[in-house]
């Protein structure tokens, strides 16, 4: 019987097929992520270097669908508060939660603001600290994401 239960619970719960809501209760999957750039942002509202480059993220998330812009509030708000906070900051990307990170092995920055690069296996290539602008990020993303 207990090994019944462990089987439907890994059936119901997906088998290690990990996925998290965003800050409008969309379900971004790992499976979506597989063979694409993440770019990751941690963020907070008090950090004015991250309110000049959302902009930024926001071109980059727009228009270049291989890679998958993704944000972290620093400050750990969640729910409505992070969905009302993502959307007068104006972000357009995906915000997720520090349970994604955790995932990922996304370290808890230092500074603010602070970007990962991770290639399409979900390994980080790049920690970059201070705002980012498309054209920088681009450079570091001219190689093949699975690699």
């Amino acid at each position: 019987m207990r090994g019944l239960l462990l089987i439907v619970v890994l059936a119901l719960t997906g088998c290690g097929a990990e996925s998290w809501l965003d800050h409008r209760g969309n379900v971004v999957s790992r499976a979506d992520m597989n063979g694409r750039w993440l770019v990751v942002n941690y963020w907070a509202e008090w950090c004015a270097p991250c309110l000049e480059e959302l902009p930024e993220l926001n071109a980059l998330a727009e228009a270049y669908p291989r890679v998958m812009v993704l944000g972290i509030h620093f400050d750990r708000a969640e729910g409505e508060a992070l969905r009302e906070l993502s959307e007068r900051m104006g972000i357009e990307f995906p915000v997720m939660g520090h349970d994604f990170a955790e995932a990922y092995g996304l370290p808890l920055p230092q500074v603010l603001p602070t970007t990962y690069i991770l290639n399409g296996r979900g390994q980080i290539v790049h920690s970059l600290q201070g705002p980012q602008d498309e054209a920088g990020l681009l450079a570091l993303l001219s190689e093949p994401a699975g690699s």
